[in-house]
């Protein structure tokens, strides 16, 4: 057993021996070295330091407790308990701390700005000039001109934000798991409407939360996604409609759970550090080095796409309301929030015959896998290959050749190039559990790169999870659409990462601009709608047919339904958080959900009663000291990146090993090597269309 396990080197993390009780240990461990390294670095000779020994130290000097803390903060994420939280709280504080001594660490910066005055500083060209010019931004961004008190401010405003971001986080965590409905047999009739998918699923999530028997059976529901809202869309019963509501709105809400005092400190203290820093507001400081330069122009971005679909919104809210009266014999009048998803459906079947849950029985998880797998291996010249898996008890020993997992679900890939070279592994973990955070995200352990010099190439190794509908009994897990949507967005995230080919780790993979990163994940998403790449895998799990031409039409059609509505949600969440950044935190707290239905007043829906800010559970912006804060446009400003870079997709072939492979050369590949807009450039021969966007969501007219 390894003395300080969550130190490992191995390329295969021995998962049972990373217990709670190793955390403290390991990370003042890996402090220490840490530390020890960036000394070394301090007292290079300057007369005989170069690039390498600079930039190069300066990458390997915190990268095993880089991993070593990716690894707390994973099992924190999928493995969540008490102890572990405990320990990662603790430790919380000295990894910032690290982090901050390091930007602020004047001997370092005597370093880096003393090489830059030299000869060979002034020649760099290509990726060492990107390394240099990126680290010294870096430096700056994070304090390293602050003089006197202000450096130890810094220092505390990040220790601070770490702090009040993982309360957040858990808080939001724990009001999501406190709620639960259990409709009893003699109220099944209650769910009236629902799935047999979903009601399946609620059986046998009642039996093993011990709230039910196949003898006796009950329906358990939860404030996860796959739980929740089949019940919203589909159940009959108002009441439970409103109940599930209700739930939904717990979640950060109330006693000890609210998040409203933290997101005003989250808020103030961003905008202190970004005044540090001589920068405006928070918004500013989070979007200068990326695609969109200012918070303004972020915001302008938002603002433009809202008076392009506006009316289009304002009539699809309309039309519900004449659907719902039609339908109920009553007057038109505003919708409450429990009715809108039940009266979306029903009014998406009657004009399109068509209902999703028609889709599932093609969609089965390892079906829709292996498709994408093959999609990725004929497009990119790659090749996926699963390992056999095995899940330990917490600190016993490995005994076979098998890649060990944290949980029996999950599972573990390696994938190669087609000259069969191993750029990196991943594992996949699909399904909700109690002690799982919401969501589905990809991350990584390590960041490989390829040979280099006299390096030899270096994997990567990475995940991805999500909380998707899991199986029911012997039947295998059948997805949503949207489910297989997910899935295919997020191995876009691991194949910008894996594929990666820049020599220096910390531009390579997904280390790109923010609003750039969700390029190739959100352009994944475009094989779950073509014909050719459907094939591959959306067949039936009994016949293995694919989706009929007749519903296939139907899904179609149905594409663009109430995608003004869709595009308008997203755009009022990335205002929300622009909004919070640039304008009001410098300002007293107020009523937040007073607040937000001022900000979004033309962005939301109108409902007779009052839906209460989505801020309160926006893990997205208030989880992780920058995460997505003054960055949740990213999602839509990238939708427009990839809606246009799929039209070459679509002209070329959408399965067009060419096109895939320059899309891997051009994306996949350089990381953040050059700016992202010459990245697009390259690929696509011109700067994108905005236009591309609409026309895809039928909001051109």
């Amino acid at each position: 057993m390894a003395e300080h396990p969550f130190l490992t080197e191995s390329f295969h993390i021995e998962w049972s021996q990373l217990t709670a009780d190793k955390v403290l240990a390991d990370i003042e461990e890996a402090l220490v070295r840490a530390d020890e390294n960036i000394d070394q670095l301090t007292e290079l000779d300057r007369g005989r330091m170069d690039f390498d020994s600079i930039f190069v130290g300066l990458e390997k000097a915190s990268r095993k407790l880089s991993r070593a803390w990716r690894l707390v903060e994973h099992l924190d994420a999928v493995c969540n308990d008490a102890p572990l939280r405990d320990a990662l709280n603790v430790m919380l504080p000295k990894v910032i701390g690290f982090h901050s001594r390091q930007y602020l660490n004047k001997a370092l910066w005597d370093l880096l700005k003393t090489y830059a005055n030299t000869d060979e500083a002034q020649s760099l060209e290509g990726v060492q000039k990107r390394l240099f010019e990126e680290t010294m931004k870096d430096f700056r961004e994070n304090g390293a001109d602050l003089q006197g008190a202000e450096r130890g401010r810094l220092a505390e405003i990040e220790a601070e934000l770490a702090k009040v971001t993982q309360s957040f986080g858990e808080k939001v965590l724990d009001s999501t798991n406190a709620w639960e409905l259990v409709i009893p047999t003699e109220d099944e009739a209650r769910l009236a409407g629902l799935p047999g998918s979903a009601k399946a699923a609620a059986l046998q999530s009642a039996i093993t939360a011990g709230k039910g028997t196949e003898a006796d059976p009950a329906w358990r529901f939860t404030l996860h996604f796959p739980s929740f809202f089949p019940l919203l869309e589909h159940a009959d019963d108002e009441a439970l409609r409103k109940e599930v509501w209700a739930g939904r709105t717990t979640i950060g809400r109330g006693g000890d759970y609210d998040t409203t005092s933290l997101i005003w400190k989250i808020l103030a203290l961003r905008q202190e550090k970004a005044e540090l820093l001589g920068v405006g507001d928070f918004a500013d400081f989070a979007t200068s080095r990326r695609m969109a330069k200012s918070g303004t122009r972020a915001l302008a971005f938002i603002d433009d796409l809202h008076g392009r679909v506006q009316k289009a919104f304002n009539r699809e809210v309309a039309v519900l309301q004449e659907y719902r009266a039609e339908q109920t014999h009553t007057p038109v009048e505003l919708l409450e929030p429990w009715d809108v998803a039940y009266w979306a459906e029903h009014r998406r079947k009657a004009l399109y015959e068509f209902d999703d849950e028609e889709l599932r029985p093609y969609f089965p998880i390892d079906g829709v896998l292996r498709g994408m797998f093959q999609i990725s291996e004929q497009l990119f010249d790659i090749r996926i290959v699963e390992r056999e898996c095995e899940c330990l008890e917490s600190g016993s020993g490995k005994t076979t050749e098998k890649v060990e997992v944290w949980h029996p679900d999950v599972k573990f890939y390696d994938l190669r190039n087609g000259d069969d070279v191993h750029l990196g592994s991943f594992y996949a973990d699909w399904h909700p559990r109690s002690n799982k955070r919401a969501g589905a995200w990809m991350n990584y352990f390590d960041t490989g790169c390829p040979p280099h010099g006299e390096e030899d190439r270096v994997p990567h190794l990475g995940l991805i999870s999500g909380n998707l509908t899991p199986a029911v009994g012997d039947a295998p897990a059948l997805l949503r659409h949207d489910e297989v949507q997910t899935i295919f967005h997020e191995f876009g995230h691991l194949l910008h990462h894996l594929c990666g080919e820049v020599p220096y780790r910390s531009l390579n993979g997904i280390h790109v601009a923010w609003d750039f990163v969700e390029l190739p994940s959100q352009i994944m998403e475009n094989f779950c709608w073509e014909r050719k790449s459907l094939d591959f895998f959306a067949r039936h799990h009994e016949t293995g047919e694919v989706i009929p031409t007749k519903l296939y039409k139907k899904m179609l059609a149905a594409r663009n339904y109430l995608s003004a509505s869709a595009t308008m949600r997203q755009l009022s969440l990335g205002k929300l958080d622009l909004e919070l950044h640039m304008n009001f935190a410098s300002k007293p707290p107020e009523d937040l959900d007073k607040l937000t239905r001022t900000l979004l007043a033309d962005y939301q829906m109108p409902l007779r009663t009052a839906v209460p800010t989505p801020a309160r559970a926006f893990t997205h912006v208030f989880s992780h000291p920058v995460g997505y804060a003054s960055g949740y446009y990213s999602y839509k400003w990238a939708e427009v990146l990839d809606a246009d870079a799929f039209t070459r997709f679509q002209k070329e072939g959408v399965l067009n090993p060419e096109t895939g492979r320059s899309f891997r050369d051009e994306i996949l590949t350089r990381g953040s090597s050059d700016e992202p807009e010459l990245l697009f450039r390259n690929f696509m021969g011109r700067d994108p269309d905005l236009h591309a966007l609409l026309r895809r969501s039928g909001l051109t007219g």
